[in-house]
């Protein structure tokens, strides 16, 4: 149901230049209306006064290579955003590992596999935490998805797939509707009185896995660290009251919003984990307007983009959409180009 066919040479392995350069597909609910723009313009589709929030992590490099006692590679990527900076630290390694073999980096002893679930494997740290997440920005390497084959450099990576207001960091993935902005595009929304407000939500490699049949079952997906603030809460919560539209950048904010929404309501803080599972029907406590890239068939994301649509009622589907874009030769996926839903 949530499968389609995308032309290989419409997944972007680069983004464009300068980031809001993408291309931006406005779809009107409420007037059925579709318009072929530049993300550069996208204050022209949002309500004077409307509040925008934004995702503020931020992508670790955190793959890392290391070496066994025998002197074989093994490329791992951790999945930091689940790590609590303790001891312990799970990963992903390209290849099979021994447990309690001895993985070595620049010569020293750095980890050991103590356990593991399928192909996710425990490591036990053996240097300082502090110590270990030093290394991911000396010697880590940029998760990209392995849909992306990218020839940019480590160096350029670590730049481009970064939204250029990523403060904390913690995520494996980029959120990466966020990647469109600029300051140029800031300074047009000021002219609007469009305010904006960060949210926090630390992404995971469960954001570009297929969904899987327990999870459908369960109501539930891989759960995620999220924090909203405050102050946050009452922007949001007096845009609310006062009818003013909240317009989520990204599924990771949609999806905070939407899991925090009876804090945001109350004008209160929230920091813990969320496994919202949003799907078709589902109605919206927060979220007015909709940011968001095109996605891999049969995940959440494009789920998620389902049930946006079903709940403002739009006549058309999101298989209407994708296939006007793949018509329209947009971009597609993690440094693709980005859909505007109002």
């Amino acid at each position: 149901m949530f499968e389609y066919n995308l032309p290989k040479e419409l997944i972007a392995n680069a983004p464009v230049e300068p980031r809001d350069s993408a291309k931006l597909f406005v779809y009107s609910t409420k007037t059925d209306e579709i318009v072929l723009d530049t993300f550069s313009n996208i204050a022209r589709y949002l309500p004077r006064g409307s509040v925008l929030v934004l995702n503020d992590t931020k992508v670790v490099p955190a793959r890392l290579t290391v070496n066994k006692l025998t002197g074989g590679a093994v490329t791992i990527l951790f999945l930091i955003n689940e790590w609590d900076g303790g001891p312990h630290i799970k990963g992903l390694p390209d290849k099979g590992l021994m447990l309690y073999e001895g993985l070595f980096l620049d010569g020293h002893p750095m980890l050991e596999p103590i356990s593991h679930v399928n192909e996710e494997f425990t490591f036990k740290i053996l240097v300082a935490p502090e110590i270990f997440r030093k290394l991911f920005e000396k010697y880590g390497q940029t998760p990209l998805p392995p849909y992306i084959h990218s020839d940019l450099s480590e160096e350029e990576l670590r730049q481009k797939y970064q939204s250029v207001f990523a403060e904390k960091p913690a995520s494996v993935a980029a959120p990466t509707a966020s990647l469109h902005f600029t300051d140029n595009v800031f300074k047009t929304l000021d002219v609007k009185d469009i305010i904006r407000t960060k949210v926090t939500l630390h992404v995971g490699r469960g954001t570009f896995s297929p969904v899987r049949s327990d999870q459908i079952s369960s109501g539930e997906l891989h759960s995620e660290p999220i924090h909203i603030t405050k102050e946050s809460a009452e922007i949001i919560q007096s845009a609310k009251q006062s009818g003013r539209a909240v317009t989520a950048c990204g599924t990771t904010a949609l999806r905070l919003l939407e899991a925090t929404a009876d804090y945001i309501l109350a004008g209160k803080e929230y920091e813990g984990e969320t496994t919202l599972f949003i799907k078709a029907p589902y109605e919206f406590k927060v979220v007015d307007i909709f940011i968001t890239n095109f996605h891999l068939p049969g995940t959440s994301l494009l789920m998620l983009v389902d049930a946006f649509l079903k709940s403002k009622k739009a006549k058309k589907s999101w298989r209407d959409l994708y296939e006007l874009a793949i018509r329209q030769h947009f971009r597609f996926y993690s440094f693709g180009d980005a859909m505007l839903i109002i």
